[in-house]
């Protein structure tokens, strides 16, 4: 399946694909955690929804819960970027950096799938330097550079979306939010400064991180406060 980010892409978090029927009339795409699913490869093997997926295989050490070796972590998104409805595969930056990483991202283009480059810090937003900085070289390692950051105010927030809007200036495509309450409104406003990632589940009960909203009412703020209706 086809999934582009050239413009807002509205991803519906979970970790059950039978929750796809629930998330066509307001999502773009799954994301399909793969790391919270039990036998994730054959359910995406019998995955017969309409919408494309983008899978992530969160490893612990960026608060997932994938508990297998890096090599076998990233061989089964390799795995899922074979399979026709893997439109899209999550890597960690900090894995792009090596080796490994490296041929797991060229192994999943080879399978026509995008790559998203993720960071993540649960502790902080960094300075704004740092985080244009880790944009850009996500965005360089991966097709989509996306950066998750925990705002403790409104200068964290403001500091992310400022990150956001020069990373687009720059010609960067990247997908940004600040996690946690200070942050929660930056996941419907973070598109304005050009994210093309938004993140939420079809049921707010299954938030996979912090200050999610759910996906209707994600889609409901992005549309408004988007100067395209299509959005």
């Amino acid at each position: 399946m086809d999934l582009s980010f050239d413009s807002f892409v509205l991803a519906a978090s979970t970790a059950d694909l039978s929750d796809e029927p629930a998330a066509r009339d307001v999502a773009d795409a799954v994301e399909f955690r793969m790391d919270l699913a039990d036998d994730p490869l054959d359910a995406l093997s019998e995955y017969d929804g309409s919408l494309p997926i983008l899978a992530t295989n969160r490893a612990t050490w960026e608060g997932g819960e994938a508990d297998e070796s890096e090599g076998d972590r990233l061989d089964a998104l390799v795995a899922a970027a074979e399979i026709d409805a893997v439109a899209a595969v999550d890597i960690e930056l900090a894995s792009l950096r090596d080796e490994r990483g490296s041929d797991a991202a060229t192994s999943a283009r080879a399978a026509d799938a995008t790559v998203v480059a993720s960071v993540h810090d649960f502790d902080r937003t960094p300075a704004r330097s740092a985080m244009r900085s880790l944009l850009h070289e996500a965005a360089t390692l991966g097709d989509v550079g996306k950066l998750a950051v925990t705002a403790h105010s409104d200068a964290d927030a403001l500091r992310l979306l400022q990150a956001t809007q020069t990373a687009t200036a720059w010609g960067d495509t990247v997908a940004t939010m600040a996690m946690g309450d200070a942050g929660r409104h930056t996941r419907a406003v973070a598109p304005v400064y050009g994210s093309k990632i938004g993140y939420a589940p079809v049921d707010p009960a299954d938030a996979t991180a912090p200050g999610q909203y759910d996906a209707q009412t994600l889609r409901s703020l992005v549309r408004e406060l988007s100067d395209n209706p299509d959005v």
